[in-house]
């Protein structure tokens, strides 16, 4: 018998069989089993929690004031505004930084402040608030600096506003050093005396946070105060997908209701960021949000100065708002441009001295790699390779970088452990920023690599996929995709479901696709089915000598608005137990 030459690129984790309850669960819910499911193995399991979660309301966010220090924050914001003192708002160059920094900026101008804004240049100035912006920002006679998405870590910067007298409140999500730095309030969701109840807040949602109390001060009728929250949600619900954080409790609100706002843009910017996407009037889902439209914002600062892309947001003319987003998506395009050339070398790198099980970790570095795009790198590597990655660009004897990682490695405190090596860091466990001396570049990678292989196993390298339930073709129909988009917005700790097909037939050759991609055509239960794969066109000649297969996928909407099917993997048909209570004895045949 000749050996399959289907090797699957994850390990496969089948769902336990369904327990009695699901079924009148899925009854008093009125979704389809498979929909209902999902919703069981994620958590809910009784019907109030479930419709809590299929329907959430913005009445259900958390009192702003729970986070520590808000009550401060605001208190010293409206001395500022009745006072008539400057207030300046200092962002980050990132989709995250660049919406809290609109989104105060608004909401403070609606206070009745007198507030300008900085954002500092990747190349230029480096990340976070530097003691030069306090400098310049004392020269145009700002008395209240207010961070957004950064701060946390600016103990210098700070140290020199207090030396000129000014005062400063820091927002911030990032993880806090030890000591916190001296500011007026520190309003950070993550500081470890602080119990508000959602950790997980972008520096947008933090920023909505702080903008919500110093609104809710003015005395305004409920309704126009709400009004005014959805209208930043836009913003903020872009900021939140951007930033990969849990899509779940208030973040999933943010993320759904503003993802619908944007069926309603008013704001200039934001229309023409929306049209030169090519939605037009189509709301797009979160991960066409993460894939298209944040990839344009982040373009400005990766690129060239994060300002512009603020200038987009703060404009009301709608001739300069299409001017400003064409740019961006040039500035984009050039962005990939560079991207590629990093990641070619890479894998060249790659081809040349291969990658081995007993590496847990990846350090690359290159003389003049662009700054602004190493980051996205190394998310391309660290998701190639399924373990934690480094990425720098060397200039003047520094280098500069980020870090991705998995949800096995905890890279923040890898760095931590090091610290001495670095003239900055920081960052949180799945991504984080760090500036080093080129000299000392051979001992981070061998501290790095050695302190990865301590703590990661050889199963860590694998990626797992949990399979949400193995569908008959009759399942994967228009009701089950309508469920699912109930349970959207997908993203981490909701992710997009995962199915299976078991022992699908071929009716036709898998076929290449547009070169890269392939095109499958399968039968089961006598219906045939369609699946798409992207970037696997190399697979077809494996999957017709297999002829029966299980595949994992997605559901999506094709584009014709029907239901599309998305192979995610494959594998060799294996010999299935013909019942569901079987089904758990599988699971090691799959897993093993």
């Amino acid at each position: 018998m000749r050996a399959c030459k289907l090797r699957p690129t994850s390990r496969w984790v089948f769902p336990d069989p369904d327990p009695p309850e699901l079924f009148p669960f899925a009854e008093d819910l009125k979704l389809p089993l498979a929909a209902a499911r999902l919703l069981w193995r994620r958590g809910y399991r009784d019907v109030d929690a479930a419709s809590h979660f299929l329907e959430p309301k913005i009445a259900d966010m958390h009192d702003p004031f729970l986070l520590r220090d808000m009550g401060a924050a605001v208190d010293r914001i409206r001395r500022a505004i009745s006072g008539g003192e400057r207030m300046d708002i200092h962002g980050d160059y990132d989709v995250d930084g660049v919406t809290s920094t609109v989104v105060l900026l608004k909401a403070l101008e609606m206070a009745g402040g007198t507030v300008g804004w900085h954002i500092p240049h990747r190349l230029h100035d480096g990340y976070g608030m530097q003691p030069a912006a306090v400098d310049e920002a004392a020269s145009r006679g700002v008395k209240l600096i207010i961070s957004v998405d950064n701060g946390i870590r600016a103990a210098a910067a700070l140290a020199r506003a207090r030396e000129l007298g000014i005062d400063v409140v820091v927002t911030d999500h990032h993880l806090p050093e030890t000591e916190l730095p001296p500011a007026v309030a520190i309003v950070n969701p993550n500081r470890l005396d602080c119990s508000y109840p959602n950790p997980n807040l972008c520096g947008a949602g933090v920023t909505l946070k702080l903008a919500h109390a110093v609104l809710a001060g003015l005395g305004w009728p409920e309704a126009k105060l709400y009004r005014i929250l959805e209208s930043f949600l836009k913003l903020v619900a872009i900021a939140t997908v951007a930033d990969i954080v849990p899509l779940t409790g208030e973040n999933r609100i943010i993320v759904r209701h503003g993802l619908a706002g944007l069926s309603d843009a008013r704001n200039p910017g934001l229309k023409a960021l929306l049209e030169n996407s090519g939605f037009g009037n189509r709301v797009p889902n979160a991960t066409e949000v993460g894939f298209r439209i944040a990839p344009a914002i982040n373009a400005s600062g990766r690129m060239d100065s994060a300002g512009q892309a603020v200038r987009l947001f703060l404009t009301s003319d709608p001739a300069e708002a299409d001017r400003i987003a064409k740019e961006l998506f040039a500035l984009n395009t050039e962005r990939q441009a560079a991207e590629r050339a990093i990641v070619n070398e890479i894998l060249d790198r790659c081809l040349a001295t291969p990658v081995v099980d007993s590496q847990r970790a990846l350090i690359f570095w290159g003389e003049g790699w662009h700054r602004g795009v190493v980051g996205i790198v190394a998310s391309r590597v660290m998701q190639r390779y399924h373990r934690p990655a480094i990425v720098l660009g060397v200039e003047n004897g520094v280098a500069q970088g980020s870090g991705r990682s998995t949800d096995a490695f905890h890279l923040l405190d890898a760095l931590e452990s090091m610290r001495e090596l670095f003239h900055k860091f920081g960052g949180h466990a799945h991504a984080a920023g760090l500036t080093l001396g080129e000299a000392q570049l051979d001992e981070f990678k061998l501290r790095l690599c050695d302190y990865a292989g301590s703590r990661l196993s050889a199963e860590d390298m694998m990626p797992v996929v949990q399979v949400d339930g193995v569908l008959e073709p009759s399942e994967a129909d228009e009701r089950l995709l309508f469920a699912l988009e109930k349970i959207a917005p997908f993203g981490m700790h909701n992710p997009r479901p995962i199915f299976a097909f078991r022992s699908a037939g071929l009716s036709g050759p898998a076929q290449p696709w547009k070169e890269r991609h392939l095109k499958i055509m399968a039968r089961k239960g006598g219906r045939n089915l369609l699946l798409k794969a992207f970037g696997m066109g190399d697979q077809a000649e494996a999957i017709n000598e297999a002829g029966i297969i299980d595949v994992t996928f997605e559901l999506e909407r094709d584009w014709y608005g029907g239901v599309g099917l998305l192979a995610r993997d494959w594998r060799c048909a294996a010999v299935h137990a013909p019942s569901s209570q079987a089904q758990s004895s599988l699971i090691g045949a799959y897993t093993s």
